[in-house]
């Protein structure tokens, strides 16, 4: 099939709360699940998505997620950005590689008892799926003497409105099912 043949892959760039980054939704699943965080182009040997992004000058940091690519750019001019952008995830698609050899970050952590299971499962089910609508991503690191530990990840890392998500809404969720949840902090 020649790319005039290929059906036209949509893609919208939708703002975030981190005016450093853009989402960019694709009409086409990219991962089965989860994210793939790429902190610099160093890390993204095992994403040949992320190698192609990376190239593109002004790319500092991205996130792979299902049907969606967050780009963070400290300096950038958007418009011209956003542009090669999504030029370089149609190339990447028509090109049949996977977006990340292996899939998305394995998540590693057991829950030890009921409420780091509930809180987990507050945190996939719930805060998750939201987070990613602003294209970021948050991963549960731990539950230690009343401390939920997160990592933020994508547009959520370095956004001015992360702690505010945080404390006032996934602590206050998590408390509400767990009052034994004392307070929520970034790692």
């Amino acid at each position: 099939m020649s790319s005039t043949d290929a059906p036209e892959v949509s893609i919208r760039p939708e703002p975030t709360p981190n005016p450093n980054s853009v989402r960019f939704v694709v009409d086409r699943r990219l991962l089965p699940g989860g994210t793939a965080e790429f902190p610099g182009a160093e890390q993204a040997e095992n994403s040949p998505l992320a190698r192609r992004l990376f190239a593109i000058d002004g790319v500092d940091r991205l996130l792979i997620g299902p049907d969606f690519v967050s780009i963070t750019s400290e300096a950038v001019d958007w418009a011209a950005l956003g542009e090669r952008v999504m030029e370089t995830i149609r190339e990447h698609i028509a090109s049949g590689e996977e977006a990340v050899a292996g899939g998305a970050d394995a998540v590693a952590i057991e829950a030890k008892n009921d409420t780091e299971r509930g809180i987990m499962r507050v945190i996939d089910q719930e805060i998750r799926p939201a987070v990613a609508m602003d294209g970021g991503d948050i991963i549960y690191g731990g539950f230690e003497n009343g401390v939920v530990h997160l990592h933020l990840r994508g547009s959520c890392h370095g956004c001015p409105s992360s702690m505010m998500t945080l404390k006032m809404g996934i602590e206050r969720r998590l408390q509400e099912e767990y009052p034994e949840v004392q307070s929520v902090e970034a790692i």
